[in-house]
């Protein structure tokens, strides 16, 4: 009779186990597409990052793709010299996209320059061994690090102060001269071809001009000879760019002057930058909550935009590592050191990239009360996400956007610390 207790007893405390681990993973599930939802302003907090021996997820299923290389080699074979109707992938712009790469280049340099004055007034903190940010003036106690002697740590965090390329990232990318003639960069090109923020590069290859990185535009479509790209339009190489092709359309903002992070940011914090940056020139003087409804707006913008050119211009990101291309294809520059690097002699795995592979979001935890202490690791389960920009600007003064509302689980209703072991 006392064993069958027993038995009974552990067989009890292992399913409440279950249950309780379920709940607690409950929260990490994965970010809620809108067209899978019923709901298209429900978003779940996402999961935490995959481990970099998995690789990313196929935006477009495998099946799809072989479907489409399937069909793509029949009407190969059934017309070897066609020409290619369909821009970009002939070597012209789309003309519905120009504007739109000269409004996305606009809502990042505003971006740039909202959030270097938000700065100044909403601090941000980052770990000292792994890419956690907060926003706020003190850290918070939820122990997520997995960088360097976080066993020693319990996987707390180390703050220090951060900055705005901490808040953003924009990945880097070979700059393209002629992304149909040339789309691949070699492996002993690497250092004579300049890397510029991906999203850059996307602006140029739409239609965006830049005399610093130059590109070359065509005016009659290349034909395909048994897959290879013939160009027949007979242009010397060495000619300028023809600007005529959108005289309506020629950005009059643009500032040449893009380099690193780093000095992206002192420019677009500097007096004399503020004249290439749209509606820039009035932010001084206005408000805190004015200022941070700006840089969400032109953050929304960007992203926005950015889906509408990916839509037709093909981005290619690394199945293992953070490295992007703008291009029809990815480069073969022998630099990935993820998983598996040497079975493929340090070439990248090519997949299709995602706005999240694109640009940075880096999701941090929301901060309800910045007067309340810091968050707990025991209630991490009641707490919400919001990428660092998004966070930044509503702690700022900036109205809680409708796309990230339920991701911040403002209807959850957290207990207090006293409270945790009286929670269900």
């Amino acid at each position: 009779m006392q064993r069958r207790i027993i038995w009974k007893t552990y067989n009890f405390t292992r399913f409440y186990c279950q249950l309780d681990q379920k709940a607690c993973f409950e929260s990490e599930r994965t970010l809620t597409l809108v067209g899978d939802s019923d709901d298209p302003l429900y978003a779940d907090v996402p999961r935490p990052p995959r481990k970099m021996s998995e690789r990313k997820p196929y935006p477009t299923p495998m099946k799809v793709l072989i479907q489409r290389a399937k069909e793509e080699k029949e009407a190969r074979k059934a017309q070897p010299c066609r020409m290619l109707e369909e821009p970009p992938d002939n070597g012209l712009l789309v003309p519905e996209l120009v504007e739109v790469a000269h409004q996305v280049y606009r809502a990042r340099q505003s971006v740039l320059f909202g959030l270097s004055k938000l700065l100044q007034v909403v601090p941000v903190q980052r770990c000292r061994f792994c890419s956690e940010v907060h926003i706020g003036h003190a850290g918070h106690e939820i122990r997520t690090c997995t960088g360097p002697n976080s066993g020693f740590r319990s996987a707390s965090h180390v703050w220090k102060k951060g900055g705005v390329q901490d808040v953003v990232s924009f990945p880097k990318c070979f700059h393209l001269y002629d992304r149909v003639g040339k789309p691949r960069v070699g492996h002993d090109e690497r250092y004579r071809i300049p890397r510029i923020p991906a999203i850059l590069e996307l602006c140029i290859q739409a239609g965006l001009e830049i005399d610093e990185y130059p590109t070359k535009r065509r005016t009659r479509p290349v034909y395909c000879i048994e897959g290879r790209i013939v160009d027949f339009e007979m242009v010397n190489k060495m000619d300028e760019m023809d600007r005529n092709s959108y005289p309506g359309i020629v950005d009059t903002l643009v500032d040449p002057d893009v380099g690193t992070n780093m000095e992206e940011l002192r420019n677009s914090a500097s007096p004399s930058h503020t004249n290439c940056v749209d509606k820039s020139s009035d932010k001084v003087g206005k408000s805190l909550t004015e200022l941070s409804s700006t840089t969400m707006g032109s953050w929304f913008e960007m992203i926005s935009g950015a889906k509408n050119i990916m839509e037709k211009y093909s981005v290619k990101t690394c199945g293992y590592c953070l490295e992007v291309q703008v291009g029809p294809k990815g480069h073969k520059v022998r630099m990935c050191k993820a998983s598996k690097h040497q079975s493929r002699n340090g070439l990248h795995a090519w997949q299709e990239a995602t706005i999240e592979d694109f640009v940075g979001l880096n999701y941090v935890w929301h901060v309800r009360d910045v007067n309340c202490p810091a968050l707990d690791n025991n209630l991490k389960r009641y707490y919400g996400k919001a990428p660092a920009v998004v966070e930044l600007c509503v702690q700022a003064g900036a109205p809680v956007p409708d796309e990230y509302r339920s991701m911040m689980r403002l209807d959850v209703a957290s207990p207090e610390r006293d409270e945790v072991d009286l929670v269900a």
